[in-house]
């Protein structure tokens, strides 16, 4: 989920979510024409913005019927199977330096166990409308976060802007003007407190894992395995076995899994690969307007009017953010 994307493991190749290396720094094949036009770029691309988009919707139903560690831990499994099993059909193999190893297992804790959870735990008292618009604060987050940790990364004015911008369109979709009524703090905390994890495990990755030479696909995986182990020790600790499967939940959780979480990476770096970050970043600013719409069409939630209006706003300003001055034409 990016980015910024709620739904991302933390290892993608777009500025607006916490990224490693893209596939030609870290020495991955581009994948070959034949492939990569067997389904058009467009409709791939709307493939992965709505199964990032329905993300949240697949949450709200799935933690109705499990405890959100054990829905989380469910969909971690999920995805790494998947991704293992592309790992194998594609003959790739995991990272081998333990160097990587250990700062994965860093970036899985913090790019994995504890948004996906928090979102999780998020949900049982926020609705997904408001958890998808609050996944759009990451960008604003890291460049809270940039201005501390990057000093390579100075800000312009236009990001700066962006980021006020941002933060406004916040609280209109909070109703700071009705002093945030309407809206469980502790849930909304947890939301944005997400979102915040993204932008920690970016600045993370990049400054750990920048120049590592494994393929995005294979230190992916690696992640959500590790991901995987370090809630399975921890769930049975504070949860107790589940005493049923209802259907519904357990559909989204695999739905979840497999595909926002294990096939979806798959296609976004195949977009990345065909068409460039900047262009495949744009799903980031489609995806709450689909969680919005899914909880609103399907989980039948209320829309106030500043939700959709505070959501544009804040997409504004992560636009801004991500803005980069241009460069001068140049002269003969």
């Amino acid at each position: 989920m990016s980015t910024a994307t709620g739904p991302t493991t933390g290892i993608s190749t777009t500025p607006s979510t916490p990224a490693t290396p893209d596939a030609q720094d870290s020495g991955t094949p581009p994948e070959g024409p034949a492939r990569r036009r067997a389904i058009g770029w467009p409709v791939r691309f709307a493939a992965l913005c709505a199964v990032w988009g329905f993300s949240f919707l697949f949450i709200k139903v799935g933690t109705e019927g499990f405890n959100p560690m054990q829905f989380t831990l469910g969909r971690l499994a999920c995805g790494a199977l998947v991704l293992l099993a592309v790992l194998v059909v594609r003959r790739q193999r995991l990272p081998r330096s333990p160097r990587v190893w250990g700062h994965l297992a860093v970036a899985a804790f913090i790019l994995n166990v504890l948004p996906f959870t928090l979102y999780a735990y998020a949900e049982t008292t926020i609705p997904s409308t408001l958890a998808g618009i609050c996944n759009a604060t990451s960008p604003l987050w890291g460049m809270v976060l940039s201005l501390v940790a990057l000093s390579e990364d100075r800000p312009s004015r236009r990001r700066v802007a962006g980021l006020g911008v941002g933060f406004l369109g916040v609280l209109t979709v909070l109703g700071a003007w009705q002093g945030f009524s309407g809206t469980d703090p502790a849930g909304t905390a947890m939301a944005l407190g997400a979102s915040l994890c993204y932008a920690i495990g970016w600045i993370y990755v990049r400054r750990t894992l920048a120049h590592v030479k494994d393929s995005p696909l294979a230190m992916t995986g690696t992640q959500l395995l590790l991901a995987t182990l370090q809630l399975a020790v921890v769930t049975p600790l504070f949860t107790p076995l589940p005493t049923s499967f209802p259907l519904a939940p357990l559909l989204c959780l695999i739905a979840l899994g497999t595909l926002g979480t294990g096939f979806a990476f798959v296609l976004q770096y195949g977009l990345v690969a065909e068409i460039g970050p900047t262009t495949a970043q744009m799903c980031t600013y489609f995806i709450p307007v689909l969680a919005t719409a899914a909880g609103v069409v399907i989980l039948d939630e209320r829309l106030s009017w500043n939700t959709p209006v505070g959501a544009l706003i804040v997409l504004a300003g992560a636009a801004l953010t991500q803005s980069r001055p241009r460069r001068p034409a140049a002269t003969s």
